[in-house]
């Protein structure tokens, strides 16, 4: 079970595909401009987290005011970064395997000191 994919997005990444030709949209759909719409969904999210307290934004997705809000911009963010790695090719799977080697190397267990992967 060793080489088990650690995320399969084939089936998402054709739903996305199916929708975008259904809509003509493979024309609008390139690297440039989904990079820049996965950049505004992201900002959509982090404005839920917007002056929040660490307490509050550890319930933004159980709070009835802001949870619908969280799932569907956590959702927007995931099509679009499928749908860019789709346009570029980017087999997310192999990507996401090679990095996460990469940071066991530059981030070893024991060391609790905060950074970016």
């Amino acid at each position: 079970m060793a080489n088990a994919p650690l995320i399969d997005v084939s089936c998402l990444e054709a739903a996305l595909q199916k929708f975008a030709d259904e809509r003509d949209w493979q024309q609008y759909h390139s690297p440039k401009n989904l990079a820049m719409a996965l950049s505004a969904e992201v900002g959509e999210l982090v404005e839920i987290f917007q002056w929040q307290t660490e307490e509050q934004s550890k319930l933004v997705a159980k709070d009835e005011a802001t949870a619908q809000a969280v799932r569907d911009e956590l959702a927007d963010v995931l099509l679009y970064l499928v749908r860019l790695s789709s346009v570029l090719g980017v087999d997310l799977n192999e990507a996401v395997a090679q990095k996460l080697v990469k940071n066991v190397s530059k981030y070893p267990a024991g060391d609790s000191t905060p950074s970016r992967p």
